[in-house]
């Protein structure tokens, strides 16, 4: 099929748009990209609850850490492939070659027979899925108005906060009741379905039939996420912070980072470009991002269902559904930040005042006891979540209105980019705290002659701690209580960076058009500094 122009950068309108200036077909289009970010983003959790069973059955716990390692890895390294070559050669056929890789990795990875096979397989759906998040959001740049987008960037902020919920429930309920071979085939349907759907109803300009590749900048990139990602895994779990091997890896991080960033500055067509940290708009839009999102979030997402776990004796299908209120939260405050953002064209007091709630609400999580009621910690899920709903996807589409179409995918994909590496970094960061004070919170409340009984942190679980004697017991659920909650006041000052930063972001207004946004002084940060002296006299 002849890919058509759409309404996008430069292409003009033509009969495929509707009244409202949208492609025909687009409410299809929308469904189809909507289940391939699904898809790829519960697949981050949903081996999460199923992971015991799948190591026993393919006799592989040594292994068990690369099952989620492996797809975080390569979906973060194909991110700004991805969104560089979708902007250099056209999204359609690399939007559904995504599809295909990960519905052949969902294939591998669901009949593994073992682990060496199943690791394969998911770093093949991380190869897939990082196109899948990344060419989605930059497909509705291409096909949306900016004006409009807010309206279609929210529900897709939406669906990344469910995945965090459905995920390890839908990986449990597998496990339990089918067969946890299910959580990479139900891929499968579904992903062919989204194949169908965009191969007959997407059409997207065609662009360079050839593009020069920056092979030296993606091996570089990729050693430098390799070096920091296993870093961040590895270190107080696998290794200790002071072994060889994690000091070398952070050395190895740190060279091949600069050794990126110096051999993008000189190439013709960098994987990411270093003129898009000329806008002031991305970096601050990203810092945010990194700070409240891939830090805040979660690493709250991280460790809350566990505390559930222990302090409130709650199962872990019981956690993952108490933290349903967060979905709602989201989906209650990014719907219709989007509709008013879409109407007004300003987006800026939606970053702070969500940042500012986030703050709060870690503030207010630092605060719980053993015996705060449940609906208070529910309420605060609640919280947390309406303030991510006002800011995920809004500070994504501040990135895309600061940048032509020729570096939407580009600028699109490294603000994810640099959000998951903060995630990863902040999570680790966290957990490593988290255990310090454990470790010293036991060995303060526990006394020495129980403490065979109650074990180290390493092998400390809900089941074991609630057939304690109730003393004990009582004393090890202080501990982890006095381990976590200090943790959230200690990110406060970090969410007071991300609301001050949230202040200086500067607001350009956004376009009507997609001629409009590519006739502005777009992608250089000047043209933002223009627009909000405009806003200031308005």
């Amino acid at each position: 099929m002849t890919d058509a122009a759409p309404p996008a950068a430069g292409a003009g309108e033509t009969e495929e748009q509707d009244s409202s200036g949208l492609p025909r077909h687009f409410g299809l289009i929308f469904a189809g990209l909507m289940t391939a970010m699904l898809l790829s983003a519960l697949d981050q959790t949903i081996v999460s609850t199923a992971l015991p069973t799948i190591v026993g059955e393919l006799d592989g716990v040594k292994h068990m850490a690369w099952v989620t390692t492996a797809y975080i890895l390569a979906a973060t390294i194909g991110m700004p492939v991805y969104g560089r070559l979708g902007d250099l050669i056209g999204r359609k056929a690399l939007f559904l070659g995504a599809i295909t890789v990960f519905i052949a990795g969902s294939a591998l990875a669901g009949a593994a027979q073992e682990m060496t096979m199943l690791i394969i397989g998911r770093g093949i759906q991380g190869l897939g899925g990082g196109g899948l998040m990344i060419t989605s959001q930059a497909i509705i740049a291409d096909l949306v108005p900016p004006r409009q987008r807010a309206k279609y960037m929210a529900p897709i902020g939406a669906v990344f906060g469910l995945a965090s919920v459905v995920g390890p429930l839908l990986g449990g309920w597998f496990t339990d009741h089918a067969d946890w071979r299910w959580a990479f085939w139900i891929n499968l349907p579904l992903g062919i379905v989204a194949l169908a759907v965009c191969a007959f109803a997407l059409r997207l300009p065609r662009k360079a039939a050839r593009a020069t590749i920056d092979y030296a900048g993606i091996t570089l990139m990729a050693a430098a996420v390799a070096c920091t990602v296993l870093f961040a895994s590895w270190g107080g779990t696998e290794y200790a912070w002071s072994d060889p091997v994690i000091i070398g890896l952070a050395a190895g991080g740190v060279l091949a980072w600069v050794a990126f960033f110096f051999v993008e500055a000189r190439v013709a067509e960098p994987v990411i470009p270093l003129r898009i940290f000329r806008s002031r708009i991305f970096n601050i839009s990203t810092l945010i991002s990194m700070i409240v999102i891939g830090i805040g979030m979660f690493a709250i997402i991280g460790y809350m269902p566990t505390y559930l776990q222990m302090v409130y004796g709650k199962s872990a299908t019981a956690s993952g559904l108490l933290l349903i209120p967060m979905v709602v939260g989201i989906m209650a405050t990014a719907i219709p930040s989007g509709q008013v953002i879409s109407k007004t064209g300003r987006y800026k007091v939606w970053p702070v005042v969500g940042t500012a709630v986030v703050g709060i609400t870690a503030f207010l999580m630092s605060t719980l006891e053993p015996d705060t009621s449940i609906s208070v910690v529910c309420g605060y899920f609640l919280l947390l979540g309406a303030g991510i709903g006002m800011m995920m996807q809004t500070l994504v589409l501040a990135v895309q209105n600061d940048f032509p179409g020729s570096d939407v995918g580009t600028a699109t994909s490294a603000n994810n980019f640099f959000r998951e590496i903060g995630a990863t970094l902040g999570t680790a960061a966290v957990g490593a705290i988290f255990t310090h004070r454990l470790t010293d919170q036991l060995a303060s409340r526990v006394p020495a002659t129980a403490s065979k009984a109650v074990g180290n942190t390493e092998s400390l679980t809900p089941a074991l701690v609630h057939k304690l004697p109730a003393r004990l017991q009582d004393a090890v659920i202080l501990s982890y209580q006095h381990a976590l909650t200090p943790v959230f006041r200690y990110m406060v000052p970090l969410f007071a960076v991300g609301l001050v930063l949230a202040f200086v972001l500067p607001e350009k207004r956004l376009a009507s058009t997609h001629a409009e946004l590519e006739g502005s002084d777009t992608g250089s940060g000047a043209g933002s500094d223009t627009a909000e002296e405009e806003l200031t006299r308005a």
